[in-house]
């Protein structure tokens, strides 16, 4: 597995500091974040899913706690949109430029508006996807922040 991806590069261009964790990602796993989090064995909360959404029609990406599920009425609001719905996996992957499962809202072929769950950005760390399936980035979320000018909003 590399350990060089869009997204740490990205990290690196940004200067934030973080630590990087593998894992045998499972592509059967009903849900990946959660499998993740018992894979490195820190609680579910302390891993943040990446998740590519339509907001009116425009991609945006949302990062949240991966045993929480987001509220599009509240992602829509956030964003000041009207309605928010999941991208198709198709779409996310090419809009993203990574696999579905390897995520990451760092280094994705275009900028798109980001939103982070509150919960998530009160945390003093968390695992965010490193941009390839089975590889985490542990970093302070208030980087994350700073770094993607995310919108922080209760999502969930």
């Amino acid at each position: 597995m590399s350990r060089t991806t869009p997204a740490t590069l990205a990290l690196d261009r940004a200067g934030l500091a973080y630590s990087l964790a593998s894992y045998d990602y499972d592509p059967n796993a009903e849900r990946v974040g959660l499998q993740a989090a018992e894979a490195l064995g820190v609680p579910p909360g302390e891993v943040l899913k990446t998740l590519m959404v339509k907001a009116d029609g425009k991609p945006a990406c949302v990062v949240l706690a991966s045993d929480r599920e987001v509220s599009m009425k509240k992602l829509a609001a956030a964003l000041g949109a009207k309605s928010a719905e999941m991208m198709k996996p198709a779409d996310a992957e090419r809009i993203t430029g990574y696999r579905v499962g390897g995520v990451s809202p760092f280094g994705q072929k275009r900028a798109v508006p980001t939103v982070i769950d509150s919960d998530a950005a009160a945390l003093s760390a968390a695992f965010v996807n490193a941009g390839q399936r089975g590889l985490q980035a542990r970093l302070a979320p208030a980087d994350l922040v700073r770094a993607l000018g995310a919108i922080v909003a209760l999502v969930t």
